[in-house]
């Protein structure tokens, strides 16, 4: 006769989110995150000087993110040997991180035309700043510079190094055409884009292992 087992280690548990795709076995639920982020957000509100050093200090608490849940999906896929070329990792950030993390794949990975060096994840309803409202002197806050944050954390950890920044441009009519992921909400009039952008050394090594 068998049984079914529950997980026996943290490490085993889903660290999904309930309430958006996720389905049951979500162990942090929406409102729970959106509460705690725009507390985190607040808290280094009140203890900085400009946006940039709000937006430095949200990517720096992402960052930690980042390495430890590398370390995890690693661990759950009892993984021995790390990716070693630029495309696989970032599909492993756009679709396994993002998945585990949020419950969906990331909307795109794109490659900048104009330089060989920069890469775009696109995610349409981040939701570090679905629930987040900046204020007007706080106007070019990018509230998802925490995601920016993760992804970096991944890359390092994986052994590329990059700058990781967030913009937030704005959704051309006709060019997102999905029902709101949040109901009752609007739709969104602009996207997060994840803009990565690698070291030199980086690029250099991915060059040499396509030879």
């Amino acid at each position: 006769m068998s049984r079914s087992q529950t997980p026996s280690s943290i490490l085993d548990r889903p660290i999904g989110r309930s309430g958006r795709g996720s389905g049951s076995e979500g162990m942090v639920s929406l409102s729970a995150f959106a509460y705690l982020y725009s507390e985190l957000v607040q808290y280094h509100q009140s203890r900085v000087a400009s946006i940039s050093e709000l937006e430095r200090r949200l990517e720096s608490a992402g960052y930690g993110v980042g390495l430890r849940v590398l370390e995890l999906l690693a661990y759950r896929a009892r993984e021995t040997k790390r990716e070693t070329r630029l495309m696989n990792i970032l599909h492993f950030i756009s679709s396994n991180v993002w998945k585990s993390l949020f419950g969906k794949a990331a909307d795109s990975l794109e490659r900048s035309i104009d330089h060989a060096d920069e890469f775009m994840i696109v995610d349409y309803e981040p939701i570090t700043s679905t629930f987040v409202s900046v204020p007007a002197d706080l106007g070019q806050l990018s509230a998802d510079a925490y995601i920016s944050g993760i992804i970096a954390g991944v890359l390092e950890g994986a052994g590329f190094t990059a700058r990781v920044t967030a913009h937030s441009v704005a959704v051309e009519e006709g060019e997102y055409t999905k029902p709101p992921a949040m109901p009752n909400l609007p739709p969104r009039k602009d996207k997060a884009v994840f803009l990565v952008k690698f070291s030199r050394e980086v690029l250099a090594r991915d060059a040499a292992l396509e030879r």
